[in-house]
């Protein structure tokens, strides 16, 4: 099936990514969110990112319009009701998640596909939440979308192979290549990595070094891009938290335990660079 219309539930960070890369592959995106503001924000984040693609010669002028002109408002889940697919971004909450995937399987056509782009919660938990969980499937994308070539692929128990063959497809077009995970707590990319940041919270938490010395000693120790702290501000502190307490209750391992600083960071509104102060500080 040839994916025209794509719309994006959700218009932050990961969202607004994923509407950038499927525009610039063509397709039209309608993005959708709780308000206009957020939606307008989202689209405004697109095209700063254009504006810097065309700026560094790495695409024309031309082509930024021509992908901005690809982008569409849709206030309501109402307005994606003609949607070949529809991708969720929204916040990583379970009960979220189910009730989006329950009113965008009454609104949307029969064939239409509905993928999460969820970190780690079950595909089909969220398939069950439909009544179609065969075209339910989980989608998940890397941060920053443009940039990151990955997008996991997860199919959930009844989730069908011609389902499975559209997403590859389209995760294809846009320029993107695909791992298969099990619907297992945290997948591939998560299950690994926030074991990874949770532990680099716990060297914070018990004073064996400072932020930026539990970065540099990853970065040039081993040979890491980013520090495990930095990232984990990239991410969002809450949405790290919340993709912990999934491993925690979903494999129930005490080694999934959620750093007690990490509560304490989200609690205190630290959740990293979306507002200026997490492990490090983004403020002016």
């Amino acid at each position: 099936m040839e994916i025209n219309k794509l719309g994006i539930v959700g218009a932050g960070q990961m969202g607004a990514g994923i509407a950038q890369v499927a525009a610039s592959a063509g397709i039209d995106v309608w993005i959708n969110d709780i308000s206009d503001e957020l939606i307008a924000k989202g689209i405004s984040k697109i095209t700063k990112s254009l504006e810097k693609l065309v700026s560094k010669k790495k695409i024309t002028k031309d082509d930024a319009e021509g992908i901005a002109s690809r982008l569409h408002k849709a206030p309501g889940l109402g307005d994606l009701a003609e949607a070949d697919f529809v991708v969720e971004a929204a916040t990583e909450r379970e009960d979220l998640k189910l009730m989006l995937f329950d009113k965008l399987s009454k609104i949307t056509d029969d064939n239409t596909i509905l993928a999460s782009n969820t970190s780690s919660i079950s595909i089909t938990r969220i398939g069950s939440a439909t009544q179609r969980p065969d075209k339910v499937i989980g989608m998940h994308f890397m941060n920053p979308v443009p940039v990151m070539k990955l997008v996991e692929i997860i199919r959930g128990l009844t989730t069908s192979e011609a389902t499975t063959q559209t997403t590859v497809a389209l995760a294809e077009r846009l320029g993107k290549t695909c791992a298969y995970s099990k619907d297992l707590p945290g997948f591939i990319v998560n299950r690994i990595l926030m074991p990874m940041i949770n532990e680099a919270i716990y060297a914070l938490y018990e004073g064996i070094g400072k932020p930026e010395d539990i970065d540099t000693g990853m970065k040039l120790g081993a040979n890491q891009p980013m520090g495990p702290l930095a990232l984990a501000d990239l991410i969002g502190l809450d949405t790290c938290l919340a993709i912990m307490e999934v491993l925690h209750r979903g494999l129930g391992d005490s080694k999934y335990r959620p750093c007690p600083l990490l509560r304490q960071y989200v609690d205190s509104g630290r959740l990293g660079r979306k507002t200026g102060r997490g492990f490090h500080n983004y403020g002016e």
